[in-house]
């Protein structure tokens, strides 16, 4: 039995119901007088509703409450994304509706379809705790999905005009790079002391060309990966499209490595899933390699520095979340930690970097 995803909607982050049943009327399917709202909890970045009308369900994402950086949270460029990536990568969530008014709900908001399955965060859910090997076939669940992803033909799929491919690896580290200093807070440790300028110029001067040009999801991770209750090989929805670009696919493989070979991490729960986990049957960061690189044909000799990318960009993001925070812009108290958390990332960061000079 897959266990409820969603919560009462958090204070201070309801929909007004009048002007969303009015927006919806003649639009979609379903019962607007029995209209309901939930929220799922989980994430940081968007907010993600479930809207009941009677029988019919749909997901709602719309950008977070406050002010939000230039180019970010785009909600009607992620449903333009999602159809035309839903029809050649199923996982994808099929879009249903995008309203542009930002009058209705404050911001652009969209509906796709509502898609049932298990999240795995940190650790093991009780619905595999009978399945032989789930640890393993879920492991090999979310390199082949990553495979699937950088496999999408984006010229024929009409995606190539999502970015700009030629020159992507640089661009990434400039834009992070400046997005890290806008958001660095004063309470965080000294430049000297916090090596987030010796991180931005390594990877500025070990800078490599990319590999290939394909769709690159920009937040690849194991709880943005729905799957199957009763199977874990089984991926029912690979969710939050907001980042996805094109460009070089090794900038998703570094920064999930990033996140699946993360041990605790101050303010979170402990991580027992991923490499940190190998003894109990999930995959190491050997066999994660392996396993993508089989499936997708690609060389990975070169991951490191798309690893250190992978650790800079999540500081970012983590830094900005807790930029907001501090400035009063959200009152979400799970966001209270990420200021410590962004700084122990890029500590992660400058010992990968260590680590390539030994």
């Amino acid at each position: 039995m897959t266990r409820p995803d969603t919560a009462p909607v958090r204070p201070g982050e309801e929909l007004p119901e009048g002007p969303l049943r009015e927006a919806l009327r003649g639009q979609v399917e379903g019962d607007l007088d029995a209209l309901a709202v939930e929220q799922f909890p989980g994430g940081f970045s968007n907010l993600t509703y479930l809207v009941r009308l009677g029988d019919q369900e749909y997901v709602l994402r719309r950008a977070p409450l406050g002010p939000v950086a230039a180019k970010a949270h785009d909600m009607p460029r992620e449903f333009r994304l999602l159809e035309r990536v839903h029809p050649v990568l199923p996982v994808a969530p099929k879009p249903i509706l995008l309203v542009e008014d930002a009058g209705v709900l404050g911001a652009p908001f969209y509906l796709m379809e509502r898609r049932r399955g298990t999240v795995v965060r940190t650790r093991l859910p009780s619905e595999y705790a009978s399945v032989p090997d789930a640890p393993r076939k879920l492991s090999q669940a979310l390199a082949d999905t990553l495979a699937d992803l950088h496999a999408v033909d984006i010229d024929a799929a009409g995606l190539r005009g999502l970015g700009k491919p030629e020159g992507f690896n640089g661009r990434q580290v400039e834009g992070w790079a400046g997005r890290w200093r806008r958001a660095r807070t004063d309470d965080m440790p000294p430049v000297d002391e916090l090596h987030d300028e010796d991180v931005i110029a390594w990877l500025t001067a070990h800078t490599p060309p990319e590999t290939a040009h394909t769709l690159v999801h920009n937040d690849f991770k194991l709880d943005n990966l729905m799957l199957d209750p009763g199977d874990p090989s089984r991926v029912v929805a690979l969710l939050d499209w907001e980042m996805t670009t094109v460009g070089d696919p090794l900038v998703d493989l570094g920064l999930t490595l990033t996140y699946w070979t993360m041990p605790e991490m101050p303010g979170r729960e402990p991580n027992r899933v991923g490499a940190v986990a190998s003894a109990q049957g999930y995959f190491t960061r050997e066999e994660f390699l392996g396993r993508y690189a089989g499936q997708s044909g690609r060389d990975v000799g070169r991951v490191a520095w798309y690893e250190v990318l992978g650790h800079f960009k999540l500081a970012v993001i983590v830094g900005q979340i807790y930029a907001r925070y501090r400035t009063g812009q959200t009152r979400d108290a799970r966001f209270a930690p990420l200021g410590g958390q962004a700084q122990w990332l890029i500590g992660e960061a400058w010992r990968r970097i260590e680590g390539t000079r030994e």
